[in-house]
């Protein structure tokens, strides 16, 4: 069988990290604001970031001693066996599939809100077709466009936090709230904060075309990680101060949407910023696609999925059919659900991800001590145990405030493990 290729540098794998994240940044995070107020949500987005620093610096642990293209599969079979591994093979897929089409939708709405005329659909759809032909002609190719628009995208967002920052009052910020601040205003938001940051993992997939990994990986994660903490909390406050919050809570398109009501609708800066918003998005579903058709690739070579999907293409080093299956998925994500349902399914299957990575760090510095890691979680165990915990507590607050769509992800978790059981693991066995 063919095998990916090494070619992706330090400055490439940080593109990729913040690349992963940052529309995030441009969409997604505001459905927060209608569930929690402006407090509520800082509050929420402040947890969720001290989660995410702490998984980051420990699960950099991992992808530097294990660069598999599995990610979290790979670590949790060595810790857990064939089904710890099912487990995590199945809430990485629901992460990184429903990621693609909710950016994708966002994509359209950023574009009708350019042109009513177009229709959110079908801009859509055609992105998966576009971006799956990108991806299937070769890494390399797809880490330099990641490098250019992702830095694109991080300096709109910084030219954007200039633009408002002079319209930035407190009272706005702190108007419209809840009059008492409860557990259920702040619990209520986590899924929408967790999307600031989610798929930053998704770095731990493109580990085996990594030049070496026991450098460029540790330097990548962590000064994406701390790129999209600083552009995360920028944005959400200073958008928050500007004008009535509650008018951007339920749209796709926040940030030209606040362009637009600060400096007018025929402002200059509003349209530009809009047209350009689409780097981030287009950095988003790019990095996304490039993460899930890897994960494809590597359950499929480890006989979790049907091996066909492991194929890589002969003339590109690209898993082709897993970048067409994976797009598949994302067409009927598309037509089945709003952006903000889609946004929750995606974020319950990563923080139980992030639960599991946690364990299986932990069961690996037992099982597995002459393992060479190159780079070890600072403050061991206590950064690992509170990316634990606090990922814990945001499953259960998902699972609390959005029981159907909980109801949902475990239904699809126990249909998955039966045809996992009865269909593939027979036929191809790895334990």
């Amino acid at each position: 069988m063919s095998q990916l290729k090494k070619v992706i540098n330090t400055t490439q794998l940080w593109s990729i990290a913040v690349g992963l994240v940052i529309s995030g940044e441009y969409f997604g995070w505001n459905y927060g604001w209608a569930s929690s107020g402006t407090i509520g949500f800082l509050i929420s987005t402040l947890i969720v970031t001290v989660m995410y620093v702490t998984f980051i610096f420990s699960y950099t642990e991992l992808t530097a001693a294990i660069p598999d293209a599995g990610g979290t599969f790979e670590y949790a079979s060595r810790a857990f066996g064939t089904w710890g591994g099912f487990i995590a093979a199945f809430a990485t897929l629901v992460d990184f599939l429903l990621a693609p089409p909710a950016i994708a939708y966002a994509l359209g709405s950023y574009t009708h809100f350019l042109n009513p005329n177009i229709p959110v659909i079908p801009v859509a759809i055609g992105t998966y077709f576009v971006f799956i032909a990108i991806n299937v002609l070769g890494i390399k190719e797809s880490a330099r466009f990641s490098l250019v628009v992702t830095i694109l995208s991080v300096l709109e967002l910084i030219i954007f936090m200039a633009i408002i920052f002079p319209f930035f009052k407190m009272d706005n910020f702190l108007a419209h709230n809840p009059p008492s601040l409860t557990a259920d205003n702040i619990f209520v938001g986590i899924p929408f904060a967790v999307w600031f940051f989610v798929a930053i993992e998704g770095v731990a997939m493109v580990a085996e075309e990594v030049k070496d990994p026991n450098k460029t990986i540790p330097k990548a994660y962590i000064s994406g990680i701390l790129t999209l903490v600083l552009l995360a909390l920028g944005v959400m406050i200073l958008s928050a101060g500007v004008c009535d919050w509650r008018t951007l809570s339920n749209i796709d398109y926040p940030l030209p949407e606040t362009l637009a009501i600060t400096l007018g609708r025929n402002s200059y800066w509003a349209k530009t910023f809009a047209s350009l918003g689409l780097f981030g998005l287009i950095a988003s579903f790019h990095c996304n696609t490039i993460s899930y058709s890897r994960q494809i690739y590597a359950l499929a070579r480890a006989g979790y999925l049907p091996k066909f999907l492991s194929a890589v293409n002969q003339r590109f080093n690209t898993p082709h059919w897993a970048l067409i299956g994976g797009g598949l998925v994302g067409f009927v994500a598309i037509f089945t659900g709003t952006t903000s349902q889609i946004i929750i399914l995606s974020v319950l299957g990563a923080v139980i991800m992030y639960g599991i990575s946690m364990l299986s760090l932990i069961v690996l510095r037992r099982k597995e001590p002459a393992l060479v890691r190159p780079f070890k979680a600072p403050l061991y165990p206590f950064f690992p145990i509170i990316a634990f915990v606090l990922s814990v507590v945001c499953m259960i607050a998902i699972i609390y405030f959005n029981q159907f769509l909980g109801m949902i992800f475990f239904a699809g978790m126990l249909v998955s493990l039966g045809g996992f059981y009865l269909f593939i693991k027979k036929k191809n066995a790895r334990y």
